[in-house]
């Protein structure tokens, strides 16, 4: 009896929260479908007639398209080559004997403790030298550093979870440590991929600051930029900025949908083996 009335409690709990978390979705989704008279006279009603120009505009005028294109761009290959290195030196550090491998894991850890202000005036004054700014490969090195920490930190918890007896049988079957890497260690923590690629994807989409301070062509800012420009000095076309913002977080709800099972079971995995 103790034991149903604890789990009724933690499904309340969990409805609860997740209603939290629902509900002002669904209030966006609502707000872009009507006009902006219909939400200053009642927010919280219905609309009376779907306005699904609010979604045209912000696409077209709005050149959410273009913004949405660079993003996705700048994130894929960011996010490619985070997880390339971030797993190879996830490897080196939780696999391989030598005798930095602790310091190398602090020293990739303090990545995690450096905000981005403190080093935007020295990358932007730094890439100008390189002719960087104002382009998205700009983007991409800032995006691919910032994100190598997390990776790294998530990729080695996941690796050191593997039984050395795996290891130890295929180097008695003749592979190398490459072949370790590619063949059997990456096969075995896709779960750890999905987690590091998923958490990387949407810091870097989400991302505004440095996309603001390094871009400043109209044709390669990226969508959060973009979004910004829905807010004027004047005023404020809610409805339209509410239709835009579903546009960008659909692709990041979308990832998160097919890779939920994968997220939760890689968390839990490393709260018990990392």
């Amino acid at each position: 009896m103790r034991c149903r009335v604890q789990k009724t409690f933690i499904y309340i709990i969990l409805i609860i929260l997740t209603l939290i978390y629902i509900l002002p979705l669904l209030w966006m989704i609502n707000v872009s479908l009507k006009t902006n008279q219909e939400l200053m006279t009642d927010p919280f009603s219905l609309p009376q007639v779907l306005q699904l120009g609010n979604y045209i505009y912000a696409w077209v005028k709005g050149n959410l398209g273009t913004a949405m294109l660079n993003s996705f761009v700048v994130c894929t290959v960011s996010l490619v080559l985070s997880l390339a290195i971030g797993s190879m030196a996830a490897f080196a550090i939780a696999r391989m004997r030598w005798r930095l491998s602790g310091a190398a894991m602090n020293y990739f850890l303090l990545g995690m403790m450096i905000p981005v202000h403190c080093v935007l005036i020295p990358l932007f004054v730094q890439f100008s030298k390189w002719n960087l700014t104002d382009s998205l490969f700009g983007l991409i090195i800032p995006y691919t550093v910032f994100a190598l920490p997390l990776v790294i930190f998530l990729m080695t918890g996941f690796f050191k979870s593997l039984q050395n007896e795996i290891f130890e049988a295929a180097c008695i079957d003749g592979c190398n440590i490459y072949s370790c890497f590619f063949r059997i260690a990456l096969p075995l923590t896709k779960t750890g991929f999905s987690v590091a690629g998923m958490m990387t994807f949407v810091a870097n989409w989400n991302e505004l600051l440095m996309a603001l301070v390094f871009i400043s062509d109209a044709d390669k800012k990226t969508l959060p930029v973009t979004l910004s420009y829905f807010v004027g000095p004047y005023a404020v076309n809610y409805v339209q900025m509410f239709a835009a913002i579903i546009i960008a977080l659909a692709p990041t709800i979308i990832v998160y949908l097919i890779f939920s099972n994968q997220i939760v079971e890689g968390l839990t995995t490393g709260a018990v083996k990392g």
